[in-house]
């Protein structure tokens, strides 16, 4: 289920925003309720699945720690830019 969505953890791909997070959330969100685009009455729901998959998506990329690293994934973006 969902093989398309790329592995989001650092150091794999260190630079994932928010951005990232969204289509990954969009695109799981699309296959688990089996519609690429919902109905207008389906809208609100939809987006909000989005929404909170986003989230719980940044919030576990943000508590992650990578073994072998002395980087947690949350401060691997900040790291690869500077």
């Amino acid at each position: 289920m969902c093989r398309n969505i790329k592995t989001l953890r650092p150091p794999v791909t260190p630079d994932a925003d928010e951005e990232d997070f969204h289509a990954a959330a969009l695109q799981y969100v699309r296959k688990v309720s089996g519609f690429r685009a919902p109905a207008a009455h389906n809208r609100e729901a939809f987006d909000r699945a989005v929404e909170a998959v986003a989230e719980a998506t940044a919030r576990l990329l943000g508590e992650l720690e990578v073994r072998g690293s002395h980087v947690t994934a949350a401060a691997a973006p900040a790291e690869a830019a500077g």
